[in-house]
């Protein structure tokens, strides 16, 4: 072991990866094994295969595929399964945000993309994730006119309700929940958008049309139904919690009984 002077150990020696490859969504994949002799424990999971891909690349080898954008755990491209958990071992964290420290010397890390069959493999570690855009466009917004934008202190908001729609807003669309889940259900995911919304005096008018469009559009889109053993609250690197989707689910019941946002079919006759 390396260690520095404050007694702390510096470099993480001796790596095996086994790294998910795969040239499309309708091609076999494989394991590929790769050793990395050491790398600083202060580099995050993401360097470690930028690291890595430097030297394939040197070697005339394809670069291993994995999507990234902020690396600052705002955008949620990096979606990865480290070790079979999403996003890796430590919690609240997204994989950008997972530092090689985590991982003793000599560890063998498996490295995959998320396994759902709503999320079809583009190549090796990155995944097709367009269906969770599609169940935000089915209703996650506002659409009553509100001209200018108001003072923030316009519309009283109770702290109460503030603070959970500040949570549910945390959300960042990984997947997490998709992929941690046996069912891949996106229930999680869906309740996030729903109530950040919804539980706001802007967001009311149209709550019942909303939660009926985005549940809809989650259930056509072949994600599985929520087996309720709170895998994704615990993989979710913001830690929303699965409350939320018992509030969606009595919301839906409302609108499914109400009628609100039932596809309308044209009168027959003249």
């Amino acid at each position: 072991m390396n260690v520095s002077g404050n007694g702390h150990r510096d470099r993480v020696r001796n790596l095996t990866l086994k790294v998910w490859r795969q040239d499309g969504p309708h091609t076999a994949g494989r394991f590929e094994e790769h050793h990395v002799d050491e790398i600083s424990e202060d580099a995050s999971f993401l360097e470690l295969l930028d690291v890595l891909n430097e030297r394939l690349i040197a070697e005339g080898k394809d670069a291993i595929t994995f999507e990234h954008d902020c690396r600052e755990g705002i955008c949620g491209s990096c979606a990865l399964m480290i070790n079979g958990q999403a996003h890796g071992p430590q919690r609240g964290t997204a994989t950008c945000q997972l530092h090689m420290r985590k991982f003793p010397d000599g560890a063998e890390i498996v490295v995959e993309p998320w396994r759902a069959a709503a999320f079809p493999i583009i190549k090796d570690l990155m995944c097709d994730r367009q269906v969770l855009d599609r169940i935000i466009e089915s209703g996650g917004f506002i659409t009553a006119p509100t001209g200018s934008a108001p003072d923030a202190n316009l519309i009283a908001v109770p702290k109460e309700a503030s603070d959970r729609a500040m949570d549910a807003a945390q959300c960042i669309g990984c997947g997490a929940c998709v992929a941690s889940c046996k069912n891949a259900s996106a229930a999680l995911f869906t309740a996030a958008k729903v109530s950040h919304l919804a539980l706001l005096p802007q967001g009311q008018p149209e709550k019942l049309t909303r939660v009926r469009a985005m549940v809809d559009t989650m259930d056509a889109e072949g994600f599985g139904a929520c087996s309720n053993e709170g895998e994704c609250e615990a993989t979710c690197p913001k830690g929303i919690s699965i409350a939320g989707i018992a509030r969606m689910n009595r919301q839906y019941t409302q609108a499914v009984l109400s009628g609100a946002g039932e596809k309308k079919t044209a009168a027959s006759g003249d």
